[in-house]
């Protein structure tokens, strides 16, 4: 999750984008096993999800102890990442930019076949702020939105629509990957998108379950998951505008996404609702270096990116 208002650095970038990303092209894919469009979305292993945080925890201490925009830590994070979904058989695209007189990069991975007249995408933010490793905000989504794309390549899913995902640079400076991606698409490819969905801190140490009141069907698809597991949700009002939907929501692409709460203290009638702790923060380490693999709670990553993968499926099918 971005820094207010107040606290976003200036930003700047004009390099050139590749043709995958503004011209929608995929050259070169090779087909996918035949699977029927209708198949179930699967369960993602929680411990498969973990299992990358620790990686990017990693990363992180290997590399100053952040994962930051413009920082050696981001660059090793996304390079995890690409390697992992080119193994799996996606088409990855890495589409650079420049904030803060630092280069700046989008990771951007399709999965053959579907409709690209009707692409869905699930995206992350991967950069974290420079005090901390940034596991929660935003190692959470970014992990969980991963391991939804390998399990697509597990399934050898083939979807109606087109599967794009994506891990989005410079967040934390104002949205600036994200929006770079969305300005460099001609307006033909953002009318392709049939749906964007965003996922910024999904594992909180002291959860609520909050999804956007953006487009009423993506919206709908993740209620009706969560009514299924018997979790009552609310709607996310904290970072609303402040995560990387903002961009695509302007764009006029229709969006929707998952959050678990930040710097907010979560009430007694939330307590009521999901468990924890009344008048705390739902992330005391938020933007700290607390932000570690000890600030995660291990079933809300679980519910969260069961849902991701829920959603991905039912949108796309």
């Amino acid at each position: 999750m971005k820094l207010s208002v107040s606290g976003r650095a200036s930003t700047a970038g004009l390099v050139t984008a590749v043709m995958l990303l503004t011209g929608g092209s995929i050259a070169g894919a090779a087909p996918a096993p035949e699977v029927t469009a209708a198949a179930a979305a699967p369960d993602i292993p929680v411990a498969n999800v973990k299992a990358h945080l620790t990686q990017l925890q990693s990363i992180a201490t290997a590399n100053g102890g952040n994962r930051a925009h413009g920082r050696a830590g981001y660059k090793a994070s996304l390079d995890y990442v690409k390697a992992k979904l080119d193994a799996a058989g996606y088409t990855t695209t890495i589409q650079q930019f420049t904030s803060s007189s630092r280069v700046g990069y989008n990771l951007i991975a399709d999965w053959p076949g579907g409709d690209t007249n009707q692409v869905v995408m699930a995206g992350s933010h991967l950069d974290s702020v420079t005090s901390g490793a940034g596991i929660n905000d935003n190692g959470s989504g970014s992990a969980a939105v991963l391991e939804t794309a390998l399990a697509v390549s597990r399934a050898g899913y083939q979807p109606t629509k087109h599967l794009r995902f994506a891990w989005w640079g410079a967040e934390e400076l104002g949205l600036v990957g994200s929006r770079y991606y969305v300005n460099n698409l001609s307006s033909a490819n953002r009318a392709k998108i049939s749906g964007y969905l965003n996922f910024d801190m999904i594992g909180s140490p002291n959860p609520g379950y909050f999804v956007y009141d953006d487009d009423p069907v993506i919206e709908k698809t993740f209620k009706d998951y969560f009514t299924g597991l018997g979790v009552p949700t609310e709607i996310e009002t904290e970072g609303d505008g402040r995560s990387d939907h903002a961009p695509f929501k302007s764009a006029g692409v229709p969006v929707g996404g998952l959050f678990t709460g930040a710097s907010r203290t979560k009430t007694a009638a939330q307590v009521a609702k999901w468990g924890g702790t009344s008048g705390q923060a739902f992330d005391r380490c938020y933007h700290s270096s607390c932000d570690t693999t000890s600030n995660i709670s291990d079933t809300a990553l679980n519910r969260n990116s069961d849902a991701a993968a829920y959603a991905v499926w039912e949108l796309s099918s």
